[in-house]
């Protein structure tokens, strides 16, 4: 209470609540002044039924918004003066009744002056503390100045700030280190969550017998805790194991089903950031990701299915042989899938045919083309042969009925007949029965020979039906060592060097030339880069395959004629024919221009390894044209004419070092 206020002369009014305490001499009175107030201590209902009646006493708290102390007056009157006698005394009952109520009035605001004290003594100490009660991740810090809570803070929590965060997620337990997270705490606000010392006394009285828990403020590096949260994801993210049945051998087993796990990463993030430095062991959200084969099915597909399988063989009868069908063989060929809750069976028909088809191959016929040979220089039809091949589709259609069952196992083979492609009747009916293109070349090296020889053993005998395009890579196939090709001479960037299959360009320059004659329709072809002396210029060509036997340079052509056409190969060592055999249509006139545009050769180093030096020739550029002629008529049917221009062989000098 302010100490300067003033009592006004005239107070009558405010003493018919709390009357003044008359004055009484001396020590007659047990030695109080006449000020003092003996004490007593008043029910809680007294005190509140007289703070409840009159004037004279007033309250004023401060609201807690207002952000002032609460502050409280209590208006006591002054005593009497000299002899007079108290306001309202009297005889009777009157006095009785002044007397009844003074004294807890009195007792009521004493204790409530008692309490303002204590309340406005514990604010003016408190000021600036945390708030009683605040427990910071386990620590209390509670009644601490802010430097001291800190402190306090630092020294419990930070060594265990430096330790793996243990968490639980579903079936999963592991942790994690908050570093990798990039989690770190914001110290000052943390203890700002605390908030300021409360102003409500039944707030300060409650936080003497409770705690209250504040959590801390995390700082988060964002790269680093995606990442972390992603490797939490990794690590406990689980598939749902479907229920299945699988074999050992030939023993069925159940896989019991198992329900998968999810983490609920934005739940699981938030619950990290608030609770990770609480050295407690988290539990993170996961959600489960169920299975659709239950284990009731699982058990169904094992008893009814599985085990019935591979509890004995099963006989295959095929024409003349049976085979048996072994239950190893029957597991690897069996296998289950999760269809609509169920686990339905699924049969590799390529492993059972492995596991019972080498028994029955005697009882198959391959089939076989008609073939034209060339025996006496004539060329004759070698009969087709039809197969006679285990259609496996329908043999094996009832097998998942005969496996569930444990006697009567057993199947038929069903065989088809396979006609051949090229049937007798079809190769003697395709007019092959005279040659219609020939050429020889020759003057090939020993190796160069041997690649000849052998892609002329490959062609030898083909067929062209009409209508078809012969393909020499495609025929061939990969020219390797594998196939019996050996190193021999190519040309690589306008070079003579060396690779396995070279020399093969000498026989797709015979092939050329022999279709060239014949008065097929070329189908595509490229000459070489420079012209080579033994060929003739403006018709010839060179192929190419990469290592792997992929196609570069093809040469091919189609036959147009309405009958077929057979290839025959002539290799000597010292030449190469090729004949076209067929019905003969034209007669074919080869008309070759002049050399024009000379380019001179220059002079380069060849390469440091297999190098073969040579004089070089001149570039040139020149035309051939093709005549077609009736060869009934005579008439001409067409020509057909080709510029081709050829690089200067430059001048290939092995060994010369900086000019010299």
């Amino acid at each position: 209470m302010p100490q300067d206020r003033q009592w006004p002369e005239s107070h009558a009014e405010q003493t018919d609540v709390l009357p003044a305490v008359p004055a009484h001499p001396g020590p007659a009175r047990g030695g109080h002044g006449a000020g003092e107030v003996t004490q007593h201590i008043a029910t809680a209902n007294e005190v509140t039924q007289h703070l409840a009646t009159g004037n004279e006493v007033t309250q004023h708290i401060a609201a807690q918004s207002s952000g002032d102390l609460p502050t409280q007056q209590i208006s006591v009157p002054p005593p009497p003066r000299g002899d007079e006698p108290p306001a309202g005394a009297g005889d009777g009952d009157g006095n009785g009744k002044a007397g009844r109520f003074r004294k807890p009035a009195l007792i009521a605001g004493a204790v409530f002056g008692v309490l303002a004290v204590a309340y406005f003594a514990d604010l003016l100490v408190t000021s600036g503390d945390v708030p009683r009660g605040v427990v910071v991740a386990g620590v209390e810090v509670g009644g601490l100045s802010h430097s001291q809570a800190e402190e306090k803070l630092r020294a419990e929590l930070e060594p265990r700030l430096t330790q793996p965060v243990k968490y639980t997620a579903g079936e999963v337990r592991d942790s994690f280190h908050p570093k990798d997270a990039g989690l770190r705490l914001n110290w000052s606000s943390t203890l700002d969550q605390a908030g300021d010392q409360p102003l409500n006394p039944f707030t300060r009285i409650a936080s003497f017998f409770s705690d209250r828990e504040v959590g801390v403020v995390t700082e988060a590096e964002p790269n680093q805790l995606e990442n972390a949260m992603a490797g939490l994801e990794q690590r406990i993210n689980q598939a749902p194991v479907e229920g299945n049945v699988v074999f050992e051998g030939a023993v069925a087993k159940a896989v019991e089903p198992k329900n998968g796990q999810e983490l609920e990463v934005e739940a699981a993030q938030a619950r990290i950031l608030a609770q990770w430095a609480s050295g407690k062991q988290l539990n993170l959200p996961v959600h489960s990701t169920p299975v659709t084969v239950t284990a009731e099915a699982v058990q169904a597909a094992l008893k009814n299915i599985a085990e019935p399988a591979v509890s004995g063989p099963v006989i295959v009868h095929g024409e003349g042989a049976d085979g048996t069908l072994e239950p190893e063989e029957i597991a690897a060929g069996l296998s289950f899938a999760a269809e609509n809750g169920r686990l339905v069976p699924k049969v590799d028909q390529k492993k059972i045919i492995e596991g019972v088809g080498p028994e029955l191959a005697h009882t198959e016929r391959e089939g076989k083309d008609a073939q034209i040979v060339f025996d006496s220089g004539a060329p004759t039809v070698v009969p087709s042969e039809d197969g006679n091949k285990i259609k496996w589709d329908t043999t094996l259609q009832p097998l998942l009925e005969t496996l569930k069952k444990r006697d009567g196992r057993e199947l038929t083979a069903n065989y088809e007949k396979q006609p051949a492609k090229v049937t007798t009747e079809a190769a003697n009916q395709l007019g092959i029965k005279e040659v219609i293109g020939e050429f020889t070349t020759g003057g090939f090296k020993p190796d160069s020979g041997v690649n000849i020889r052998r892609v002329a053993e490959e062609v030898n005998g083909a067929i062209v039906k009409p209508g078809e395009t012969f393909s020499l890579n495609t025929h061939t196939g990969p020219r390797t060592a594998a196939e019996g090709y050996v190193p021999a001479g190519i040309i690589q960037d306008g070079a003579p060097g060396e690779a396995v299959g070279g020399g093969i360009s000498q026989f797709a320059t015979t092939l050329y030339n022999a279709y060239y004659f014949a008065g097929m329709k070329d189908a595509g072809h490229q000459e070489h880069s420079y012209y080579i002396s033994r060929y003739p210029e403006g018709r010839e060509a060179t192929v190419f395959q990469n290592p792997d036997g992929s196609s570069v340079i093809d040469l091919a052509f189609t036959n147009d004629a309405p009958t077929g056409v057979a290839i025959q190969t002539i290799w000597t060592e010292s030449s190469i024919t090729v004949r076209l055999w067929g019905t003969k249509r034209y007669d074919v006139e080869s008309v070759t221009g002049e050399r024009t545009n000379f380019v001179e050769p220059q002079v380069k180093e060849g390469p440091a390894e297999n190098c073969h030096p040579s004089s070089g020739s001149p570039g040139f550029t020149v035309t051939d044209t093709r005549v077609l002629r009736d060869v009934s008529t005579g008439a001409v049917v067409s020509e057909e004419s080709r510029t081709v221009k050829y690089n200067p062989q430059n001048t290939i000098v092995c060994g010369r070092k900086n000019g010299h």
